[in-house]
Parts: structure tokens; C-alpha cells; sequence
């Protein structure tokens, strides 16, 4: 048989009852004959209860010790897994991101991943040893403890199948597959029994919930055949693969995110090195920046709009705020009740009226339009937060995706 690897999220293994329930599954992939190494996440709500922790102590710790004491979570969740197996009576092992052998970069709290040491998992598994390894974590060149950041346990899962050569990668979360929309909206959101790693990309930047966009370009890249199923049940999930063309549909799915925020920089100085100037500054303090609109405005000014996350909203308005001459600019305006709703599907490249009939949507619906991106597979808008939810049902049904 294969090499299979497994991630299971947070939710999974939450309680005693999630963690036998994911043991047992571990087990049936076993019995089977395949090589079985798994990537856990914390329990629950785990990493929120440890930064509250964190907070009480010191209310700005620095990122290396945050990251020793989230790395703490995984770890918890890896342990009591490898427990369950044991008394269900199958030979098995727990290994940390330092005892796999993840290197890592020194960005602590947002490391990535530079190599993985294949001898030990490669060791436990001809041993017929179930590997199970602490998600989100790994060391950098000085044996400190660094943590991936959001979604880094997906990263950690798909990583460790591309450096093991993996036969599939499955990632098992609370939803049984990826819906053309969020089901918990939209309550005819259908299921896809596939979709092409471009696709899933735009999804998960756009805010799918499914899988971490970092993940899905490691795929791409790497050519790693992923599946995401429920852990829940077993039912077939979506296979996430190099080209997508079972389901011929237009558009694949409809996103939001809430987590955006919209910064203005106005009344800028019409000359040369503006933007650069703006986005060089963000840039050094590993600022991501996404949808970017720059309006003419008057008497030889001009303003830039654009969005962040909302997490790195804070930092972003105290840099520009402190570099306002050096920019040339008389001011910074934000907005965080915003959300950014997209249509995303590789078949929209030869489909010329999409927009016209997401705006339709839109106009359909009274939702006021703020900003547009485009690009060859996705459509996004800026709305208002109170709209989202009625936007995203409106676009779904108006291009039948029920």
C-alpha cells in the first residue's frame, strides 16, 4: 500500500471522545497496510487560552517566547493521540517539530518552513510505527522553537507529504469537502467533488476557512495530491488536484472575508516613488498588503486605498501615521467594518460577462460597492461587514451554484 498523511484540526481532537474518534481513524488507514504519519493541531480552543495566559503575565512578550509557549498546544494534542492509539493496541510514536526535524527560518510567529530531515519519520515508519507529529512548529539555525503562524499546521501536513513523497495528504477538519459556498451561510451551498490548486488558492486567500492558502501552494508546487474530509464521517471529500475538469462550472465558488480592514492614505503629492515609498514601509515590517486603488484627487494630489488584515491594522496606521511627511501626505483614514466577497472559477478567463452579473447581484441586493480586484480566476468587492452574509447568497443563487 501507500504512504498516507493525515492533519486533523483543532475541533478534531477537542475532546477525549474527538480523540478516539481520531485514533480509531488513524487505525482503520493503518490496518490497511499503508505508512501512516499524522499532523494534529491543538485542542480546541487551546492557543487562545494560552495567548489570554501569555497576556496576564506580560501584556507584550516577545515573539520567541510566544512561541515556545504556543509550540505547547500541538504538543498536548500529539501526546494524548499517540495515547489513544496505544490502548487501542497499535505500535506508535509522537514527535515534535525539532524531533522530525522541521527547519525553519528565525520569523518567529510567521516562520516558513526552509527543510525538512526525512531520516527519523523515515526510521519510525519501517519500524510499521504510526508517526504522529506536532503541527504548526519547527526550529531555526539557533535550536529556537519557531511556530508557522495561521493555518500552520495544514503548511506542517502538506510539507511533510511533499518531502516524504507522499501518495495523498488528507486533511480532515469539520466540514466534509469544499462547498461552493460557506454551507453555515448559504444553506443550498453544494459540495465539489473536485477542484483545480488554482482554484482552492484564491479560495483559501479569500477567506474559505477550509484550508490555509500557504498549504495549497506548497501542493501546487510540490504536486502533493490532497483530499479534505470530514472527520466527522466518511464520506468522500474534494480531491484538490493540478487541473479540475469533471465539473465544468463557470464559477466555483463565493468567499468572504471579514478579516479586512481598508486604509486611505489622501492628499499625496503627485510625483514619481509615492507608492513605493507607502508600500516599501509595510513591506519591512512584513505587512501584506492586497487590494490596492489609487484615485486622482485635486489641485495635483492623488489618494491610495488599500486593504490589510485586520491583525496587522494597528501597526500598519502607527507606520504611515509616523512617516506622513516622508510619504508626503496630509492624512490616514481607515475602515474596519469591511468585507471582501469574491467569485473565484477558472472558467470566468473565457466568460467575459461575469462581472456584469455579480454586480448585478449586488445592485439586485441595494449592496453598495467600495472597491474591485480582478483577476484571471476571481472577481473580489469591497462591501460593507453588514452585507456580506445577504451578498454572498444573492451571487451564489444568481450563477446557480445551489
Amino acid at each position: 500500500m501507500g504512504l498516507i498523511v493525515q492533519k486533523f484540526g483543532g475541533s478534531s481532537v477537542a475532546d477525549v471522545e474527538g480523540v478516539f474518534r481520531v485514533a480509531q481513524r488513524v487505525v482503520e488507514t493503518y490496518k490497511e497496510g499503508n505508512s501512516v504519519i499524522v499532523v494534529v493541531s491543538a485542542q480546541g480552543d487551546t492557543t487562545d487560552e494560552l495567548i489570554a495566559k501569555a497576556a496576564q503575565i506580560n501584556e507584550n512578550p516577545s515573539k520567541r517566547e510566544m512561541d515556545v509557549l504556543l509550540s505547547t498546544g500541538e504538543q498536548i494534542s500529539m501526546s494524548l493521540l499517540a495515547m489513544a492509539i496505544e490502548k487501542l493496541g497499535f505500535p506508535v510514536v509522537s514527535l515534535t517539530g525539532w524531533q522530525v526535524g522541521i527547519r525553519t527560518d528565525s520569523h518567529h510567529a510567521v516562520a516558513r518552513i526552509r527543510k525538512i530531515n526525512t531520516e527519523r519519520l523515515k526510521k519510525e515508519l519501517d519500524s510499521r510505527r504510526i508517526v504522529i507529529v506536532a503541527g504548526f512548529q519547527g526550529i531555526n539555525k539557533y535550536d529556537d522553537i519557531t511556530t508557522l503562524g495561521r493555518g500552520g499546521s495544514d503548511t506542517t501536513a502538506v510539507s511533510i507529504a511533499a518531502a516524504m513523497h507522499a501518495d495523498v495528504c488528507q486533511i480532515f477538519t469539520d466540514v466534509d469537502g469544499v462547498y461552493t459556498a460557506d454551507p453555515r451561510i448559504v444553506k443550498d451551498a453544494r459540495k465539489l467533488n473536485d477542484i483545480s490548486y488554482d482554484e482552492m488558492l484564491e479560495l483559501a486567500s479569500l477567506g474559505a476557512n477550509v484550508l490555509h492558502n500557504r498549504s495549497v501552494e506548497l501542493a501546487l508546487k510540490y504536486n502533493v495530491k490532497l483530499e479534505v474530509r470530514s472527520s466527522f464521517n466518511k464520506e468522500e471529500g474534494t480531491s484538490v488536484k493540478e487541473v479540475s475538469q469533471v465539473e465544468k462550472m463557470l464559477v466555483r465558488g463565493v468567499t468572504r472575508d471579514n478579516n479586512t480592514a481598508r486604509i486611505s492614505v489622501v492628499n499625496i503629492e503627485d510625483t514619481p516613488g509615492k507608492a513605493f515609498k507607502i508600500f516599501s514601509l509595510l513591506a519591512k515590517e512584513d505587512i501584506n498588503v492586497d487590494v490596492i486603488l489609487q484615485s486622482i484627487g485635486r489641485e495635483n494630489t492623488k489618494d491610495i486605498s488599500f486593504t490589510v488584515d485586520k491583525s496587522n491594522l494597528e501597526a500598519a496606521i502607527k507606520i504611515l501615521n509616523d512617516n506622513l511627511e516622508y510619504i508626503g501626505a496630509s492624512d490616514v483614514k481607515y475602515d474596519k467594518n469591511i468585507s471582501k466577497v469574491s467569485v473565484v472559477g477558472a472558467g470566468m478567463t473565457s466568460n467575459p460577462g461575469v462581472a456584469a452579473l455579480m454586480f448585478e447581484a449586488l445592485y439586485d441586493a441595494g449592496v453598495n460597492i467600495q472597491m474591485i480586484s480582478t483577476s484571471e480566476i476571481k472577481i473580489s468587492v469591497l462591501i460593507d461587514e453588514k452585507d456580506a452574509e445577504r451578498a454572498v447568497q444573492i451571487i451564489h443563487s444568481k450563477f446557480n451554484l445551489a
